[in-house]
């Protein structure tokens, strides 16, 4: 790897001393860092003519460096073992002119970060990335607010505890479990018989992902190859990693949508609103499309094939989390509107009745705010300033998936276990709004944990770090909720046929605690973030919180809707234990064998260092990472065997329902517990 600053110093050592940079004194050395540090850190940008003034040895180190990485890009055969290094196809970016222009691109990324704000002592990203030869370090700021952050983390659970022990009511007046359970008394709607395909497009895309997942793991170790096949050249690094976040993304907003829609006729009565089958398959048909544009827009854009100016609209955005072209990524938001006027056909009727309406209402906010808030993604444009971008994204990526959705999944649970008679409206109701509550009050302003250096100032670094830290504060209860969860197995016989969708149930609870709670604040606070930033810590909290909560999520709503709309399905015990218990030891083997260990490796890399150490190709190539790298391999095929039960299980509920054994029926099961 090369680095423009490092290329500074060997051009000044030759200049200066006429020796190579390794073999000047300790105090040759020392002078040219200093001026190295003071050439780089002073902003000679003059905002009257909009000129930056560079030395000629600066610019001669960025020509130099510029060279390397539009080589590294093309197929320079000296450097082919460094793109396998880094998972990269030959030739990645083919035109000279945009290699020019990504050159300058890093450029600009880089003055950023080791230049000084004007009237300040820190760069514009807050001295991030760590590199000690420019005194890139942590400022003063960043480890008051860290400290600030963990102490009110200290604070608040210890004051939730409090109040959980004294304020909460205790109330053991728990409505009597019904006879038979209300929602299958509830005669299916055409709609919600509709459902089904969307069942299998979730197990299809979540398979498809799994698999996708294993690939790309393995671009790790063999750069450009699967077990000796030249895969790249078609399925490059770049694009089976964009799949796979873009697979997990669809499937599981698929499965909320279908729950989404499954409720929809039991708000209204037990009834569809009129043609809404009709827009339920319409929905589901333009999902199609869009899945199926976007993903052959990614490869078109990947590949080289798709004309540059048509790459931002049809091929591929360039933000993770919002990879898709701005079409599909508008096809989607329009999709989501539709669910939204499905939704609110069986919910509007539904409040004009008479009685209590506030959990209905709270669903209902929900479902309003999941459909409106993924038009953040549309306040950026192909050329608007990075910042600007990071900002917008992140009300994606934060607020729509990890806020609002974690409300709807809260509101439509209790939802539905109310309908079933097995928790009050009232407390229903109370428990939804504490936790929609508590998690809007941290995730809200929390989501500037992701802004601390992406050219903000410091206010913004402590709200981010404050609420971060609040954040996690009621995930610690999770533990409670998920026992809350599986107890009600016990309330009525019935249940036992929803037995597996309540295990899925409480792994959200647990990993939500885990990933989202643990492992997320493990890289929240602004100290933590500023050196583990882009390390192998990030797709740890990553894969612990999406799949761990809303895939587990997803999947336990899709089994559930399956209970329903085939009357006649008895989980497979067998298949149904092999699938939970080994999507769960795959996901931790995955996760604290292989992830977090390279993490923790970088993290001391990247502390002791600088970050360039612990992201370049000599530390990634060494063999106790290469060895923890291949380690994954035996978490990732326990984590598929999982995935592929669970999809078994649906695809055989969807369209062989009467391989399974008899239904165990509630008469049945009354007469035996009687």
């Amino acid at each position: 790897m090369v680095d423009a600053r490092q290329t500074w110093l060997e051009i000044a050592a030759q200049e200066e001393f006429g020796h190579a940079w390794h073999s000047l004194s300790g105090q040759q050395q020392n002078a040219l860092q200093y001026d190295l540090k003071t050439e780089y850190r002073n902003n000679t940008y003059d905002d009257a003519t909009g000129t930056l003034h560079l030395s000629d040895r600066r610019t001669r180190a960025i020509a130099e460096t510029a060279d390397y990485y539009s080589r590294l890009f093309s197929d320079a055969p000296e450097l082919q073992s460094t793109r396998a290094s880094y998972a990269m196809k030959e030739n990645t970016l083919p035109s000279p002119e945009r290699r020019q222009q990504m050159t300058e691109f890093f450029f600009w990324t880089a003055w950023a970060a080791a230049t000084e704000r004007p009237g300040s002592n820190v760069t514009y990203t807050n001295n991030w990335p760590h590199e000690p030869l420019i005194d890139n370090t942590p400022s003063g700021e960043n480890v008051v607010w860290s400290v600030i952050s963990v102490i009110l983390l200290i604070a608040g659970v210890g004051g939730l505890i409090w109040a959980w022990a004294f304020l909460r009511k205790h109330d053991d007046d728990e409505p009597a479990a019904p006879l038979k359970d209300p929602i299958s008394a509830l005669a299916l709607t055409p709609s919600q018989r509709a459902l089904g395909k969307y069942l299998l497009l979730v197990v299809g895309l979540f398979t498809f992902q799994v698999m996708l997942g294993g690939f790309t793991a393995h671009y790790t170790v063999e750069g450009q190859g699967f077990y000796g096949i030249n895969t790249s050249e078609w399925l490059p690094y770049s694009l089976v990693r964009t799949w796979h976040i873009q697979a997990a993304l669809f499937w599981i907003a698929t499965g909320f949508l279908a729950a989404g829609l499954f409720l929809a006729p039991i708000i209204n009565g037990g009834k569809d609103p009129k043609f809404q089958k009709l827009g339920v398959d319409v929905l589901f048909w333009a999902l199609v499309v869009v899945v199926g544009g976007s993903f052959i827009g990614n490869f078109l854009a990947i590949a080289q094939i798709m004309p540059p100016h048509l790459s931002f609209w049809l091929g591929h955005q360039g933000y993770e989390f919002v990879d898709l072209g701005r079409l599909w990524q508008i096809g989607k938001f329009l999709g989501i509107v539709f669910w939204l006027v499905l939704m609110l056909r069986g919910i509007v009727p539904a409040l004009r009745q008479p009685g209590d309406k506030n959990l209905l209402a709270l669903l209902t906010a929900s479902v309003v705010a999941i459909g409106l808030f993924y038009g953040a993604g549309f306040f950026y444009g192909e050329r608007t300033h990075i910042s600007i971008m990071e900002y917008w994204r992140w009300w994606i990526v934060h607020l729509w998936v990890e806020g609002f959705f974690e409300v709807f999944a809260t509101a439509a649970l209790a939802f539905i276990f109310c309908s079933m008679g097995l928790v009050s409206r009232t407390i229903a109701t109370s428990a939804s709004l504490a936790s929609a509550s508590l998690f809007m009050l941290g995730g809200v302003p929390g989501t500037f944990h992701h802004l601390y250096f992406s050219g903000t100032t410091t206010p913004v670094m402590a709200v981010g770090a404050t609420f971060s830290a609040l954040e996690v504060v009621p995930l610690v209860v999770l533990g409670y909720e998920a026992w809350e969860n599986w107890r009600l197995k016990t309330r009525a016989p019935w249940m036992e046929n929803i037995r597996w969708p309540l295990m899925f149930f409480v792994a959200v609870a647990f990993w939500n605690m885990l990933g989202a709670g643990v492992l997320g604040f493990m890289i929240n606070p602004p100290i933590a973030l500023y050196y583990i930033q882009g390390l192998n810590t990030t797709p740890t909290h990553a894969h612990a919180a999406l799949f761990g909560v809303y895939g587990f999520l997803a999947l336990g709503f899709t089994l559930l809707i399956l209970r329903y709309i085939r009357p006649s399905i008895v989980f497979d015990e067998r298949l149904m234990k092999i699938s939970f218990w080994w999507l769960n030891i795959g996901l931790v083997l995955m996760l604290f064998t292989s992830l977090l260990p390279i993490g923790i490796i970088q993290f001391l890399a990247s502390a002791s260092e600088g970050l360039w150490y612990a992201r370049s190709e000599a530390f990634l190539q060494s063999d106790v990472l290469q060895t923890l790298r291949w380690i994954r391999t035996i978490g990732d095929v326990v984590f598929i065997v999982g995935a592929l039960g669970v999809t078994w299980q649906v695809v055989k509920g969807i369209f062989f329902p009467n391989l399974e054994p008899a239904p165990y029926s509630d008469d049945e099961a009354i007469s035996e517990r009687a």
